[in-house]
């Protein structure tokens, strides 16, 4: 299926119904003891808490929220974090990445907890298609002319199919996914950790929800970090097109970097050139797959997931040099792991949580875009505008939602957060998925005090991955309170 990913992008389980149950009284739902027991190694433990399906109707049918923490001796309290996304598993975040997460100061400081939000993973996931449905609906190219009428009718039949299995599969929790419920139930969380306020650190999608929070609860702000910015109220439209001009811009630092500065680069003349390779070899993938190393062939659907793949960071641009290296020979073998890699699919063909699903959901219900013939052809000219070359595969992402069942989720009215301490924005100059200047608009026109933390680089958010300077003014704010004097350009 065509360009399913970038729409913002075995046997059916009845997920929703499994574990569900009815509270007595509202207030139980805050009473509770998280039931923590050793899990996933030495120091890790996790527990599940009910928490409602749908927020309005508290003492209504309540699903099991998964959490998990890393306990830490004298710790100053918890933080608790969120990946990113929408769909990424805080539970398998922190089991698999706590040593990575922040420094060694910060892992010292805290007791981490991270969780999986409402639909992803073991929270009662969202579930729709079977692995080989998936592969079908991510990885085949349809013989329809790109972007035809013929084109965009097959993939309302597949989303069609796909949205019905979401409906059958997943039951009553696929209409409260949304945002504002997952900022809800992270009120939940501080409660039963019985904290008196949220300490938090959000990555990409995980800013946006702290944003949620923070508008919903600035009484119980505590110290709030949100990495790789989201600007909340920027429609859905625009959102597209920015992320899109982040990815073009990625992709521009890469081919330069490449041609300027790589000798095993397999573009050999100017940028402009190079450029034109780029757009010439996606042309070409529209008209014939390409053979890999395995039985599978790469696809114009998987040959452009694995390239934004491969944008997410300057320390990928290695292996999309691969990749167009040995495209030049007619493999597609890297090009096609880089799309598995993103998809989360095993070598087995399954695949690993359900990012796709729940990515689909939340995205469905917080935000759309008009699928009106006239508003996708305006829309679809500002995106070749805006990237002459991914602006194509970026096109007619509004059918993805176009028939989703469920209304769009009521938001805050102000997403401010006025009444909350000073919330602490750190955008990276380069970052294509959320790029730098909607950091900057949370921190200095969203909400009502915020503090900006540049990083000048490369790559998707910042802490952890990018310099001193950075991590050093996130530790003093998040362990100690402190904000540096001016905001610092990192």
């Amino acid at each position: 299926m065509k360009k399913i990913w970038a729409a913002l992008a075995s046997l059916f389980l009845l997920v929703a119904a499994a574990g569900c149950s009815s509270v007595a009284k509202a207030e139980d739902i805050f009473n509770q003891t998280p039931n923590w027991a050793a899990c996933e190694g030495d120091g890790f433990q996790c527990a599940t808490v009910k928490a409602p399906i749908d927020w309005d109707k508290p003492e209504g049918k309540t699903f099991d929220l998964s959490l998990i923490r890393k306990v830490t001796d004298k710790a100053i309290g918890s933080l608790v974090l969120n990946p990113g996304g929408p769909g990424g598993s805080g539970y398998d975040f922190l089991a698999n990445n706590w040593a990575d997460i922040g420094t060694e100061e910060l892992r010292s400081a805290y007791t981490y907890v991270s969780f999986d939000p409402r639909g992803v993973s073991r929270s009662s996931k969202v579930t729709c298609l079977n692995s080989k449905d998936t592969d079908h609906l991510l990885y085949d190219a349809n013989d329809a002319e790109w972007g035809s009428a013929k084109d965009l009718k097959i993939q309302r039949t597949e989303l069609k199919k796909f949205i019905s299995a979401c409906e059958k599969n997943t039951g009553e929790l696929l209409g409260n996914v949304d945002t504002v419920s997952a900022a809800k139930d992270l009120e939940l969380i501080r409660t039963v950790l019985g904290e008196s306020k949220l300490n938090y650190l959000g990555f990409s999608y995980g800013t946006f929800l702290g944003t949620t929070y923070a508008s919903l609860f600035p009484e119980k702000v505590g110290r709030f970090v949100l990495d790789g910015a989201i600007d909340p109220r920027v429609p859905d439209e625009q959102q597209s097109i920015n992320q899109l001009a982040g990815f073009d811009l990625a992709l521009n630092n890469y081919l330069k970097d490449c041609v300027d500065n790589n000798i095993d680069c397999p573009f050999k003349g100017s940028f402009s050139s190079a450029k034109a390779e780029v757009k010439q070899f996606l042309l070409d993938m529209e008209q014939k797959d390409m053979p890999t190393s395995t039985d599978r062939k790469l696809t114009i659907s998987s040959a452009t997931t694995g390239l934004i793949m491969a944008l997410y960071s300057d320390t990928y641009w290695q292996y999309l040099t691969q990749a167009f290296t040995e495209a030049k020979s007619g493999d597609g073998t890297t090009f096609l792991r880089l799309a598995d890699f993103y998809n989360d699919r095993q070598d087995d063909g399954s695949y690993k949580g359900n990012s796709l699903e729940a990515n689909i959901a939340v995205n469905c219900l917080d935000s759309r875009s008009s699928s009106k013939p006239e508003a996708m052809a305006a829309q679809n000219a500002k995106l070749l505008a805006a990237s002459p070359i991914l602006g194509r595969y970026w096109q007619n992402g509004a059918l993805t939602c176009e028939q989703w069942p469920y209304p769009v989720a009521t938001h805050p009215e102000s997403y401010s957060a006025k009444g909350a301490p000073t919330i602490l924005v750190v955008g990276t100059t380069g970052d294509p998925a959320t790029p730098y200047e909607q950091s900057v608009a949370l921190a200095h026109e969203v909400l009502s005090d915020g503090f900006l933390i540049t990083f000048e680089g490369e790559g998707h958010t910042a802490y952890g991955r990018s310099n001193e300077c950075v991590s050093s003014a996130v530790d003093d704010f998040l362990i100690r309170g402190k904000i540096p004097s001016k905001e610092p350009v990192c």
